[in-house]
């Protein structure tokens, strides 16, 4: 089920201590599958445990990532997510720096997708504040005293522009608005392609490899 490859910038994947290992394998998988390469990036290059207890040496620190040098960064969710939020106060706030990361691309107009957790810390730094957005609910965001919950969503993804968002329980979702975004399949492709993995509907199967097989073609 390839799509057509796109050899561009590196696709950079955020990763931290709790990082939410079942947020975003549909995404990354596909990307990979498409001739994206996945970079990782943590807050330093120190090794990271996941939520599942997975060691993750990351590829970089997040002070070397330049949003010049990468098509897209991921931001997971976490559990250090909502312990930041209640650390914020008291003046610490170790993922921060993710978020202002965010906002470095988005000010450069490089995409960014946020799943479960890391929503909240876009709206700490204020990046949901004009743009529509969903999360895990509207009120876990409010929470943060952000000025965007007019733009809330209730929905399983949304992109508004070149930001994507989706609530924990969605990774199936998520992933096919990044699909979407970074134009790996669309239309008929990237319909098949959410129904076979969210719906588990089997007819879509065969749908899609039609699709990608047209695509492959079409690129040669």
């Amino acid at each position: 089920m390839s799509a057509t490859n796109d050899h561009g910038s590196p696709v950079h994947l955020a990763v931290y201590d709790t990082y939410a290992d079942w947020e975003t394998g549909h995404a990354t998988a596909y990307l990979a599958r498409a001739g994206r390469e996945i970079r990782t990036v943590g807050p330093t290059r120190e090794p990271v445990t996941t939520t599942g207890g997975l060691r993750i040496q990351p590829d970089l620190a997040l002070d070397e990532l330049r949003p010049e040098d990468s098509s897209l960064l991921i931001l997971t969710g976490a559990d250090l997510w909502t312990e930041t939020s209640a650390a914020t106060a008291a003046g610490s706030d170790d993922l921060a720096p993710f978020a202002r990361k965010a906002r470095a691309f988005l000010d450069a107009g490089v995409p960014v997708a946020a799943i479960c957790g890391a929503t909240a810390g876009l709206a700490r730094e204020g990046l949901l504040d004009d743009r529509d957005h969903t999360s895990a609910v509207s009120f876990y965001l409010a929470a943060t005293g952000y000025r965007g919950g007019g733009r809330y969503v209730d929905t399983d993804a949304v992109t508004d522009g070149s930001l994507v968002t989706a609530g924990p329980t969605e990774p199936v979702a998520f992933a096919r608005e990044v699909l979407r975004l970074l134009g790996v399949y669309e239309g008929e492709a990237l319909d098949a392609w959410y129904r076979l993995f969210h719906d588990s509907d089997a007819s879509a199967y065969a749908v899609l490899e039609k699709a990608s097989g047209a695509a492959g073609e079409a690129a040669r």
